[in-house]
């Protein structure tokens, strides 16, 4: 689609592909070198801040607070969720060297995180006076998709509504 062009299908007739112009047009994304990856342009990226800005008031006003958990999860963190973790397999990237030298254990980057997350809740959370542990993490999951939908987690399977 060039940029002088509309929206050349009719969301009834193809929502996929009509969502897709939508997005092209309004400068949202674009589609990265990288398969199942996009870029978040500016245009986008301005309507993620102010969500992220109201967001971020309304929890704080809950006395919720920001950290930031680590993006490599060790496979073992994983296999404790084995149940929840065996549907991230397919979709896992993973690391196995590391400055040069093959890794003792594998390392996820962060299809999920609330196995990492939990394993700092028990170091944190020793009794109730530790509760209620309010946190919000804003980050990436890398998940790895065979094709590329702007802003919606998707598999070949999946079709839009």
């Amino acid at each position: 689609m060039s940029e002088k062009e509309g929206i050349t299908v009719k969301k009834s007739e193809n929502f996929s592909e009509w969502y897709t112009q939508v997005v092209q047009k309004a400068d949202l994304a674009d589609y990265a070198p990288v398969q199942g990856c996009m870029v978040i342009k500016p245009n986008g990226y301005a309507i993620w801040e102010n969500i992220m800005r109201i967001m971020d008031q309304d929890f704080k006003k809950q006395g919720v607070k920001n950290a930031y958990f680590p993006l490599f999860i060790p496979e073992s963190f994983l296999k404790k969720e084995a149940e929840h973790f065996q549907g991230f397999v397919p979709e896992c990237a993973w690391v196995t060297i590391g400055g040069g030298k093959e890794l003792g254990e594998r390392l996820a980057i962060r299809p999920t995180s609330e196995t990492i997350i939990y394993s700092m809740f028990s170091k944190w959370i020793r009794s109730w006076r530790d509760l209620p542990l309010k946190i919000n993490q804003w980050c990436n999951i890398v998940r790895w998709e065979s094709s590329t939908k702007f802003f919606v987690r998707t598999t070949d399977d999946d079709e839009y509504p």
